[in-house]
């Protein structure tokens, strides 16, 4: 039985190495100008980051499922340590690029960590557990770049990777100390090769998984919508706020931070289907108060909050319930979905910026609703199709 520390301790611990994936975002010019980077290069900065993630939840997480999960995440967490020390330190934009690479592909320890908490929960209490974890993961990916915007104001961009590094290599140590060696889930009999295969066959043949998918990818392409574009009507008028002020909007995202907790509880009760529309349904109404972002301060933060909320509701409902198809298949599972969060992000991120250089702030509002809508009516007409999770 995981007790309610060891639970947070897993929740930091995924909250700090998702955040290496964001801490990018307010220093790019900061960092460019240090290391003579053109602008093309600056821009490669995210691109990397995120690629690497992208490989590591298709090659990495499902190791989790062959391996000792205990040693595989201390391995990834100390080999992270090496990679942020590796960006802190480099004097060449190439330097930088491949430590950052190597970051991104290291910071999928994230997704293995989940795994590992869903494989230790009790099944009628797994819901409770996932929520808890997930809500560290989605407050580090909000607080990244305010802390990271903080630090590099106070002593210089090097430090927030300099620091990153002691607190990941400190979470190892504790880590190492603290989680059990097996997590009472014997491990796969695999080879590399078919490990990897298994993933795509596991998609082919689970209806659920690939449902669930299609529910990440549409959520996280809202939310990317809005927390890759919101920095370009706050930075002008009316409000001109400084890329600290902006920095802080995930202070108000952070509040719908419960929602994790909340829908991992409703899960373990079986109402997965009922929190999943619901959810929806206010991601959907939070791009009404979000259009009058211009006008109102309010307005922006009531809409944050909700949308924060109903993307972490529904996020914690998928993981939980794909994981509960094959328990010894968790690391392949959550892997596999987190690669449709990856696409949802990079899809809502690259259409925000570009319609609201053509079609402004209402236009990209207008996106953000349909992928919600679009998750809304998938919820429709599938719900009664999908099963709920076991309660023993």
């Amino acid at each position: 039985m995981l007790s309610r520390g060891v639970v947070i301790l897993l929740a930091v611990a995924c909250g700090a190495a998702v955040a290496n994936v964001y801490f990018s975002q307010p220093l790019l010019v900061t960092v460019g100008h240090d290391l003579g980077m053109s602008p093309a290069l600056v821009g490669a900065v995210v691109t990397l980051t995120h690629v690497g993630y992208g490989l590591g939840l298709l090659f990495l997480v499902p190791l989790g499922d062959v391996v000792d999960r205990r040693r595989l995440v201390v391995a990834q967490l100390l080999l992270l340590v090496l990679a942020l020390v590796v960006v802190a330190t480099a004097r060449t934009a190439a330097i930088l690029l491949a430590g950052l690479a190597s970051m991104g592909l290291l910071a999928v320890v994230t997704q293995t960590l989940v795994a590992f908490a869903a494989s230790l929960a009790p099944p009628a209490g797994r819901g409770r557990v996932v929520g808890l974890v997930t809500s560290g993961v989605v407050i580090g990916i909000l607080l990244a770049r305010t802390a990271s915007g903080v630090m590099a104001d106070l002593v210089g961009w090097r430090s927030v990777y300099l620091g990153s590094a002691s607190l990941t290599a400190l979470l190892a140590l504790v880590l190492h100390r603290v989680l059990p060696g097996r997590d009472g889930a014997p491990p796969a009999a695999l080879r590399y090769g078919q490990l990897l295969r298994s993933t795509i066959t596991l998609f082919a043949r689970e209806r659920l998984l690939r449902l669930r998918a299609l529910f990440g990818l549409l959520i996280f392409a809202a939310f990317s919508t809005l927390w890759s574009s919101v920095a370009l009507p706050l930075s002008g008028a009316p409000y001109h706020l400084s890329h600290s002020e902006i920095g802080a909007l995930g202070l108000i995202g952070v509040v719908g931070a419960p929602a994790a907790t909340v829908a991992g509880r409703l899960n373990d009760r079986g109402f997965s289907g009922r929190t999943t529309g619901i959810a929806l349904a206010l991601l959907v109404g939070s791009w009404l108060p979000l259009s009058f972002t211009r006008s109102s301060l309010v307005a922006l933060a009531v809409g944050v909050i909700l949308l924060d909320f109903a993307v972490q509701a529904v996020h914690v409902t998928n993981q939980t319930l794909i994981y509960e198809l094959h328990p010894d298949a968790g690391g392949r599972l959550i892997g596999g979905y987190m690669v449709f969060y990856s696409i949802g992000s990079a899809t809502g991120a690259i259409a925000a910026t570009s319609l609201y250089a053509v079609g402004g702030w209402g236009a990209v509002c207008a996106l953000g609703a349909a992928f919600s809508c679009v998750g809304l009516v998938l919820w429709a007409f599938t719900r009664h199709g999908t099963p709920a999770p076991a309660v023993t």
